[in-house]
């Protein structure tokens, strides 16, 4: 169920391709291509993380952070900082956050193939087993549309 959210909100965001320099500084400093491109190394270096996980070394961690953010289902603006890995080149071109979308898509179905205990690690969170992640997915993709929708209010009308 989650991954067809997941699927769905990459639909919306190929939409907004268009839009990737539009900006509005007071909801965020960055245009809606970093907002695309930084969700898209995510859910794309997330999925990596679970490819590449040695199910054996997964272990339960508590985060009382964690638990809020699935309980609620949002994660809170300006709270956290990306880390580097997931922050966008500038420039990104409009083919590049297509290609990228494309394979998130392709992607994102394979992850209930992979082994139960797969797991990627999260810098505030811990281990995220495989079955968690599409809701974090969900949620964190959702946190960047809603910045989106909010650079792109009263710009595309």
């Amino acid at each position: 169920m989650k991954l067809q959210v997941l699927q769905a909100q990459l639909g919306e965001m190929e939409s907004y391709i268009k839009h990737k320099t539009l900006q509005k500084p007071e909801v965020s400093k960055a245009p809606v291509g970093w907002h695309l491109a930084h969700n898209l190394k995510v859910i794309n270096s997330i999925i990596t993380g679970l490819e590449q996980s040695e199910p054996a070394s997964y272990r339960k961690s508590f985060s009382w952070k964690k638990e809020l953010v699935y309980l609620f289902g949002k994660i809170p603006r300006g709270k956290a900082r990306a880390p580097k890995k997931v922050i966008p080149e500038e420039n990104i071109s409009e083919a590049e956050l297509q290609e990228q979308i494309s394979a998130a898509k392709l992607r994102i179905n394979g992850i209930t193939k992979l082994p139960e205990n797969a797991f990627f690690e999260h810098p505030y969170f811990g281990h995220i087993k495989r079955d968690k992640t599409p809701k974090f997915l969900v949620i964190h993709t959702e946190h960047h549309l809603k910045i989106i929708r909010e650079i792109l209010e009263d710009k595309t009308k």
